[in-house]
């Protein structure tokens, strides 16, 4: 029997809501298709939006949306997608299929996205062929509220009060597909073009910022990536970069087999499932050692890890466009996520958003759509119980585990745990099961309290187990009902295959 222990009264880190944001980018069918029909759509939506998405991303309390990319924003120009839509400048998406951007979708229509979801804005800017004015009108455009030329012009098309833009991107993955640059060459055009995004609301960052800077961190383990970047950055600014500087995002993608034959999302061995589940839990060693780079250059952990770009990465659907990245959703997919969200709670004190890519029909989507058809994934019903975590302070936690797999190459924890305690006091506590066959008893010590009632949840199923659009409710969240009460806390048997959470009151 596995022992878990708890401690609700030693609070570690707040849980910052974002660290369960998500990711739409110009790829496939996430904004035209996913998130956007058009008004004239006999689809039901509002000023183009489609409702049934809205609705279902509200139950899961969405707090940030990152926007339009991904390797597009690189090559995204601002400009091209405000005024009427019949005068907007066609494109080529050159990254994602080759096919004809029309942005009809663009800053109007994301902001009104935001509203529609009740979340956080998350632009990223064009650095890699963009111009410093290009991306200095643009935070004037969304941002500013008095009498400019670019306050004026968003007037024209419409909106006269500015909207509220909480993070800032400035280029994504500049060592590669955002103009393959070196750290170096990287880190001084940061901080140029950082210099012209003006938080007009606090000109002079006294009190609370307005807008925090994203400045594009490494690709998976480019330690020589974030020393080189931290470095330039911190160089002739003494006392310190802060505030110029908020967050360095991070990307990893898991891949059970490797970039160029990445494996079926559907069609997997159990060597795959462990081998899926061995390299998510690889984000916590990659969460750990940039972690060691930034406290030398950060020790009081001003600056955030922004894992903005996260999740699983199959080969497409067969049939399907390749560059469209268009791929199914199953059970494997519900632990990689499920042990990813646990990983950030417990970091938690570096790690303050995280954007999973990408929300709908894209990689590791909470969402699908097939036309008018809607169906949520077994991630989308992770994120379903993960949701109480969300502005809660995470709690000293531990359980006792073992590495499991069937390849000594990727072991993978058996169980990973996470807790917090919400403002009502709820202990909420999330677990995970990697194993294909074991059902795993578990003691839970609680300290310090008595435990007065425990409710659980949990998404479990078959490990290929998935939704479609004619079963779309395969896999959903069900009720947990194998934990009992303790004189020391609780006891349960955790199923495999699942992931389970539990809301705890307590004496």
């Amino acid at each position: 029997m596995a022992k878990f222990t708890i401690n609700p009264d030693k609070k570690l880190s707040r849980i910052q809501k974002e660290v369960y944001g998500h990711f739409s980018e110009h790829l496939g069918r996430c904004i035209y298709g996913g998130f956007y029909v058009g008004e004239d759509s006999p689809i039901p939506n509002v000023k183009g939006i489609r409702t049934d998405v809205v609705e279902a991303l509200r139950k899961i309390k969405i707090p940030v949306l990152r926007w339009p990319g991904g390797c597009f924003a690189d090559e995204y120009h601002w400009m091209d997608g405000i005024g009427p839509r019949e005068n907007r400048k066609k494109m080529i998406n050159t990254h994602w299929g080759g096919v004809t951007e029309d942005n009809s979708f663009g800053t109007h229509e994301y902001f009104e996205l935001c509203s529609q979801l009740g979340c956080e804005a998350y632009v990223n800017g064009n650095l890699g062929s963009g111009t410093v004015q290009e991306m200095s009108e643009w935070v004037e455009y969304i941002t500013f509220g008095g009498l400019s030329p670019m306050s004026s012009l968003r007037e024209q098309n419409g909106h006269k009060e500015p909207w509220k833009l909480s993070f800032f991107g400035v280029g994504n993955e500049n060592w590669g597909c955002g103009g393959n640059m070196t750290p170096e060459y990287y880190a001084n055009e940061y901080r140029r073009y950082q210099t012209y995004v003006r938080d007009y609301k606090n000109p002079d960052h006294r009190g609370t910022k307005s807008i925090s800077k994203i400045c594009c961190g490494p690709n998976v383990d480019d330690y020589e990536w974030t020393d080189s970047v931290l470095k330039t950055c911190f160089r002739h600014c003494e006392p310190k970069f802060h505030g110029n500087l908020d967050g360095l995002s991070l990307h990893y993608y898991v891949h059970p087999d490797g970039w160029q034959d990445k494996g079926s999302a559907t069609e997997f061995d159990d060597s795959a499932w462990y081998r899926t589940l061995s390299k998510a839990y690889y984000m916590d060693e990659l969460i750990r050692s940039h972690s060691a780079i930034m406290d030398k250059y950060d020790p009081q952990k001003e600056i955030a890890l922004v894992v903005d770009e996260w999740g699983a990465w199959y080969n497409v659907e067969p049939g399907t466009n390749p560059g469209f990245l268009y791929q199914q959703n199953t059970i494997r997919d519900a632990l990689t996520a499920g042990i990813t969200l646990n990983i950030f709670n417990k970091h938690s004190d570096r790690v303050r958003m995280a954007n999973l890519a990408q929300t709908i029909n894209v990689l590791q989507s909470v969402i699908l759509t097939e036309g008018a058809d809607m169906l949520l994934t077994p991630t989308y019903h992770v994120f379903d119980l993960y949701k109480e975590h969300q502005d809660s302070d995470l709690v000293e936690s531990s359980i006792e585990t073992r590495n499991i797999g069937l390849d000594e190459e990727f072991p993978v924890p058996e169980i990973t745990e996470s807790a917090s305690v919400a403002a009502d006091g709820t202990l909420h506590i999330t677990l995970t099961n990697a194993s294909l066959c074991d059902t795993l008893p578990i003691e839970a010590v609680v300290q310090g309290h008595a435990v007065l009632s425990a409710k659980g949840e949990m998404v479990h199923g078959a490990m290929a187990e998935k939704n479609t659009f004619e079963e779309p409710e395969q896999i959903a969240v069900q009720e947990f009902t194998d934990c009992r009460i303790t004189e020391e806390g609780f006891a349960l048997n955790l199923p495999p295959r699942s992931v389970v959470r539990l809301s705890v009151t307590l004496s």
